[in-house]
């Protein structure tokens, strides 16, 4: 057989397999004509493959001939879906895993090396007492110039239990040798914090530790607070989202009933509905789900559910809308393939594809500008104003009469329009140990300001406050 019909028969293969669903309403006349064009079209597809193969100016390999043209054909599709090679599909599974084999360390490039930003607690490049600001010169012996980021992060990452060997200068001193053994290291997509009475919940991303960390991280920030807790933020600000059964769990630890979300495919029979179970693990207390153009997909779903069931109030601005579901599909050997096979449903039926969902109060990210003013006329301008009175500098001053001398002059009250000190005694203007602890207005999160303020006034009135489903 020629390798253009090779080429053919293969393709033939993989496309047409699918077309064999049982109970399809095809006639056999239509699945004949689909055939023959099926056939037509791969067919044309071998034509040009043997075209580029023989006569391209370069030589390409057949690998990047078919892995181009399956990248063309699912790019095709819609944004979402994708071929993705073997590297990307390693690296997909590390993201959504959320734990992978390495040292623990958050690195950056700098001047050609590895800068250490900070090691992660408890991990063995904090065991091995790496520092802030240490430069990594060399991995295994071989020289970090030259390599980029992600090939020094991935020579880094490896096997588990497997040994590295990181060649280090600190603070300008002779380099010196540590060799660190890799173990499991878990991304950490949830993090909180305590802001005045308020539990504060960060989720970056969705992956497989996200459930099981915003159940510790609450169970914490229960611990600190105890019955003082006045409510709750979840900021799902910039989170693009990941896995669906995560964001289903999330959802579900806020809600005592009711649906989530539904999922519904080109075939009626593949419907999903995925339903809350009984617990909430902030125990009914008000909440304010932080959202934003960022805040996609299955940050979306944990949006739309608590929004839809009255559970927590949306504050922020419209979400990003991919309202879809990729399923990963492994090719062996080659990858996987991700495609879109599902759109989703908020409990109200509404689909949010490309639209998004609007948050119950808009509220913009404040941003401090400079703003030129137009230069306007001022009493200098006018051709016959009076000249200012004061002496020139040097000159000595002329006697006003009219105006008392500075230490004879009445002070003001304060309601003539001067501002009282209203330091305490002992502070001296300037002194830092007793300024006010605010935060430059550009550093302020204005969103994150106003859930604090919203919920501190809900906590006045949690009778009034309906946080149950329906």
């Amino acid at each position: 057989m020629k390798p253009r019909m090779i080429v053919a028969a293969v393709a033939v293969a993989f496309l047409l397999s699918p077309l064999t669903v049982p109970g399809a309403a095809w006639s056999a006349e239509t699945k004949k004509k689909n055939d023959v064009d099926t056939y037509r079209l791969l067919n044309l597809f071998g034509d040009v493959f043997e075209r580029v193969r023989s006569d391209y100016v370069e030589q390409p390999t057949d690998e990047e001939m078919i892995e181009a043209a399956i990248t063309g054909m699912l790019a095709a599709l819609d944004p979402h879906s994708a071929y993705l090679n073997a590297k990307n599909f390693r690296e997909m599974q590390v993201n959504t895993k959320g734990e992978f084999g390495g040292l623990g360390i958050q690195v950056t490039m700098e001047g050609g090396y590895v800068k250490v930003i900070s090691p992660i607690d408890d991990t063995p490049a904090h065991r091995a007492g790496i520092k802030p600001a240490d430069i990594i010169t060399h991995l295994d012996g071989e020289t970090v110039q030259g390599m980029t980021l992600n090939q020094a992060v991935d020579k880094m990452r490896g096997k588990i239990g497997s040994d590295i060997k990181l060649t280090i200068v600190r603070d300008g001193g002779k380099p010196f040798d540590v060799t660190l053994t890799r173990a499991v290291i878990k991304i950490t997509s949830v993090r909180s914090k305590v802001e005045d009475k308020i539990a504060y919940i960060r989720i970056t991303s969705f992956n497989e530790q996200t459930d099981k960390g915003l159940k510790a991280e609450m169970a914490e920030l229960h611990k600190k607070l105890g019955k003082e807790i006045q409510g709750v933020v979840l900021d799902l600000r910039n989170n693009p989202g990941g896995l669906l059964d995560q964001a289903v769990a999330v959802a579900d630890a806020f809600l005592d009933k009711g649906e989530i979300v539904s999922t519904r495919s080109r075939k009626a029979e593949d419907t999903q509905r995925f339903n809350a179970r009984p617990g909430d693990i902030a125990n009914g207390l008000p909440m304010v789900v932080l959202i934003n153009g960022g805040s996609a997909s299955a940050s979306e779903i944990v949006a739309g559910a608590l929004q839809d069931h009255r559970r927590a109030v949306l504050l922020g601005t419209k979400s990003f809308g991919k309202g879809s579901v990729q399923t990963i599909m492994p090719l062996p050997g080659h990858g996987a393939m991700r495609l879109t096979t599902a759109r989703y449903y908020t409990p109200s039926g509404h689909s949010i594809q490309a639209k998004g969902i609007q948050p119950d109060i808009v509220v913009q990210q404040a941003r401090i500008e400079n703003i030129d003013q137009p230069k306007g006329r001022s009493e200098a301008d006018f051709r016959n104003a009076l000249e200012n009175g004061e002496a020139p500098e040097g000159a000595k001053p002329r006697d006003h009469p009219t105006v008392p001398p500075a230490d004879k002059a009445a002070p003001k009250k304060p309601d003539q329009g001067v501002q009282q000190d209203k330091r305490p005694a002992d502070q001296k203007p300037g002194d830092p140990a007793k300024a006010a602890e605010a935060k430059p207005a550009e550093q302020q999160d204005y969103q994150l300001t106003r859930a604090l303020d919203l919920l501190r006034g809900l906590a006045l009135f949690p009778g009034r406050v309906a946080t149950t489903t329906n």
